[in-house]
């Protein structure tokens, strides 16, 4: 079925039914849902690359992969496909070697004046973040995943990530723990500091000093999480619980704990970040893992939609959402015995 004989048997003119197809904002919301659900009822499929050529889109959005975090990116980017796979867009991953920010502005830059996508996926913002910037002046539709204390307007989705470590902290007080150490993410993030603001707050709540050798900044792997884990537990006094800032960390700090005879759950109480992994879940961990959940891919998922909406018209300043964080309580956290 062609255009003009599908858009004849609707009873709309051609030009509406490309433009309802095509994500034209002036195409009310009630003529696209109709368009479309005759469009999935009939088996009409309109011809890519005149759909293209006539929205002046490429249909691919861009997202930059870091060599960090690729367990997290591998699950964000299975939600980005379950949201995308019957747009007819396709998803253009870029490859970063280097983790500075001029390196990530020459990524981004060249994303943009290739005109490759249209539209592009910022992660891991820094507050001010120039890339934000740089993507605001090329005109470059994008939203980020996370936030950024910036004046240049942007479409955001980020997790209360303050207030997930600080419910990690307060439970782990709760349950007469003083000595707290934690692992958190790179220094600089956006996510780091507000991370490291919810354990700050949840310490001087209760009137405990914050002690900088009980936590570590770096990336999210297994090495990382046992090498301070096992530092962290040679001093005197030692700590007695962790506050881990993925499950990948927590890894390491178990094994750190096992090297030195200690257990979890017993001499070492651990909470963790991340709890929707298909190939690491917190239920089968030794002992069970308590954390702090929210999906990753359901993120992706989510931010996928966004960025259609943006490209669709929506105002990038309309888009801010912020998803509270759960507590999950398992085996790894108990009272202090000592």
């Amino acid at each position: 079925m062609k255009l003009k004989e599908f858009a004849e048997h609707i009873g709309l003119s051609p030009t509406t039914v490309s433009r309802a197809l095509g994500g034209y904002p002036e195409v009310n919301a009630e003529t696209r849902a109709r368009v479309v659900e005759e469009a999935a009822r009939l088996g009409y499929r309109p011809n890519i690359n005149a759909v293209r050529l006539a929205t002046g889109r490429v249909g691919a959005i861009g997202v930059v992969m870091s060599k960090t975090g690729e367990y997290q990116f591998t699950e964000f980017m299975s939600g980005i496909a379950e949201r995308l796979s019957d747009e007819d867009i396709d998803i253009l991953v870029t490859p970063m070697a280097e983790q500075d920010l001029q390196s990530e502005l020459q990524v981004f830059r060249r994303l943009a004046e290739s005109r490759r996508v249209d539209a592009v996926i910022v992660h891991a913002p820094r507050p001010k973040d120039e890339r934000i910037a740089l993507l605001h002046k090329m005109q470059m539709p994008f939203i980020v995943h996370g936030r950024s204390e910036t004046t240049v307007p942007h479409a955001w989705l980020d997790i209360d990530n303050e207030g997930a470590v600080r419910r990690a902290t307060e439970h782990l007080l709760d349950l007469g723990h003083q000595r707290i150490a934690m692992i958190n993410g790179r220094e600089g993030l956006t996510f780091t500091l507000h991370r490291d603001a919810g354990y700050r707050k949840a310490l001087e709540a209760r009137g405990i000093a914050f002690d900088p050798k009980l936590v570590s900044h770096g990336i999210f792997t297994d090495e990382v999480g046992f090498r301070f884990a096992r530092s962290a537990l040679e001093q005197t006094p030692r700590p007695t619980a962790f506050v881990a800032g993925s499950m990948m960390t927590a890894l390491g700090v178990y094994r750190a704990a096992r090297s030195l005879n200690l257990k979890i759950g017993e001499d070492i109480s651990v909470v963790a970040h991340d709890d929707v992994f298909p190939y690491l879940t917190a239920d089968n961990m030794s002992p069970s893992l308590s954390t702090t959940r929210s999906s990753i891919r359901a993120a992706g998922t989510r931010v996928a939609d966004l960025l259609l909406q943006v490209l669709g018209g929506r105002e990038p300043t309309d888009i801010h959402e912020l998803w509270p964080v759960e507590l999950i309580l398992r085996e790894s956290t108990r009272p202090r015995t000592a």
